[in-house]
């Protein structure tokens, strides 16, 4: 029985989900436990233990999470045409697991040097595991939508036990313990994705491909190559993050060339098969990036400007227990837990009922919602203590309304991409729509570095610090709303640009 049989038998089981998406649930959840493991940490590690600014740490955690979100575009390049998406994934989950236990050694140096094997290992793995549960389904499969929302939901769970476990044993008994945490994780996930591998076989593209078996350097092939350069890469991205500065260049300059490059393979695609749709599609999906930019460098406040609002200017105090700070970041996956599921279902029974509403209405709504959740503050405010903190139910507000917001828009938009990208470049799509996540979080960390105001300069007191936290999210929340009318207003044209994509 050939692949595509496989795939297709598999895919008419009414209402089953394919049976590899619980083994590629599992293994990202894991992976997103060592992931957001060390994401929750990172910002106080560098303030607490390292002794840096606010400034100087959100700089420094915006271009690691920006070049974690860059790498995609290489792993999903090196999978397309040499590694296949199985071998690029065990690749990427060895190399973080690497990563973070180098992090381990504590000073400066390892942890960048542990920054960049974390880096390069997700490049890897973030896009083609994504790449994977994409092609568990036939095109048009109804179920697509709700699938990568389960899977979304195991992103999730890794989250949730991060952003507990990690966290609570991080700032409590020490940093280094919970990286070690993360790291044990990452083990995990990597055996689970291998025990499993019989699960998700149907998927095609898994193998190494001819050409990557092709000798190129002696009597080492590409695979070799491509696996011994990826360490050199590591020392590349230690040099970035120490001079961040340049990632304004860098990321732009990604931008403006995977850009012109997804509209070249539109445009050659629509000779191939003699059709008008593969460009206006690409040009659709930049659009989406644009947008993804907008709402993710608005969002990923949470490991920074959130975090140490929590840990000034919250009163975190539960019945006499005081939450740490980092701990705090658990209320977002914790709520999508809740209404993943819920939120899988609703698709699936608006589209029967022809109400399912257009991808661009639902990242506009997802906007609105990311807004709202920045103006909550101001209500928190109305309820300040004397030693100038908020209280708790304000960042569960914050998170509440980021998280439905969040669901409106990210695993809508990982199923968006598999849609919207011909066959032959999955991966390099996927990876372009990573690239629009790390200029997002490099922005984030810029917006983060005005924030608060606790480096580059004398720090702020606690009741100044307050009112610019306030005024900063505010200001966010306006913003966003009014970007979100704009993408409402172009909806029709937006959707044309799709050609029947839903």
């Amino acid at each position: 029985m050939t692949e595509e049989t496989t795939l297709e038998n598999n895919s008419n089981q009414s209402e089953k989900q394919p049976k590899g998406l619980m083994t590629l649930f599992f293994s990202e959840m894991w992976e997103r436990f060592c992931y957001y493991g060390m994401r929750t940490l990172l910002t106080l590690f560098l303030v607490k233990s390292l002794m840096m600014g606010d400034s100087e740490a959100s700089l420094i955690y915006g271009a690691y999470t920006g070049l974690v979100y860059a790498a995609p575009i290489l792993g999903g390049k090196m999978a397309d045409r040499f590694l296949g998406y199985r071998y690029a994934v065990l690749l990427g989950a060895i190399l973080m697991a690497i990563g973070e236990f180098i992090i381990l050694g504590g000073s400066e140096h390892l942890m960048l040097i542990g920054m960049g094997a974390l880096i390069i290992g997700n490049g890897y793995f973030k896009a083609n595991i994504s790449t994977i549960v994409g092609k568990l389904y036939k095109d048009n499969d109804p179920r697509r939508d709700s699938g990568f929302t389960i899977f979304y939901i195991g992103i999730n769970i890794g989250a949730l036990l991060a952003t507990t476990v990690v966290a609570f044993v991080g700032e409590t008994y020490g940093f280094k313990y919970g990286f070690g945490l993360a790291g044990i994780g990452m083990l995990a996930g990597l055996l689970i994705f291998w025990a499993g591998r019989a699960n998700y076989a149907a998927a095609p593209g898994l193998e190494i491909t001819e050409e990557g078996k092709k000798k190129i350097l002696g009597p080492f092939n590409w695979v070799q190559v491509i696996t011994v350069g990826s360490l050199a890469l590591i020392p590349l991205c230690y040099i970035l993050i120490q001079n961040n500065q340049w990632m304004d260049y860098i990321l732009l300059t990604l931008f403006i060339g995977i850009s012109i490059s997804m509209i070249m393979a539109g445009i050659n695609e629509d000779k191939q098969e003699g059709t008008a749709i593969w460009k206006d599609r690409m040009i659709a999906l930049i659009i989406f990036m644009v947008i993804n930019i907008a709402f993710w460098a608005c969002f990923e406040q949470a490991g920074t400007s959130l975090t140490l609002f929590a840990d000034r200017n919250v009163d975190r105090f539960i019945f006499g227990w005081e939450m740490p700070a980092s701990m705090t970041q658990f209320f977002n996956p914790f709520f999508i837990i809740v209404f993943g599921s819920i939120f899988s279902v609703m698709w699936v029974k608006l589209a029967k009922i022809g109400k399912n509403p257009s991808i661009p209405m639902k990242f506009s709504f997802g906007i609105i919602q990311l807004a709202l959740g920045f103006l909550v503050t101001q209500v928190g405010f109305q309820f300040v203590s004397e030693s100038f903190q908020v209280p708790l139910l304000t960042l569960v507000f914050v998170y509440l309304l980021h998280t439905t917001g969040e669901l409106f828009l990210s695993p809508i938009g990982l199923s968006m991409v598999t849609k919207l990208s011909p066959k032959k470049m999955a991966g390099t799509a996927m990876g372009a729509w990573f690239l629009s996540f790390a200029i997002a979080n490099y922005v984030g960390g810029k917006i983060a570095a005005i924030t608060g105001g606790h480096g580059g300069g004398e720090a702020l007191s606690v009741e100044a610090g307050l009112d610019n936290y306030l005024s900063v999210f505010s200001t966010i929340g306006f913003v966003l709303i009014g970007i979100a009318i704009l993408i409402a207003v172009l909806n029709n044209p937006i959707k044309k640009l799709m050609h029947g994509v839903e």
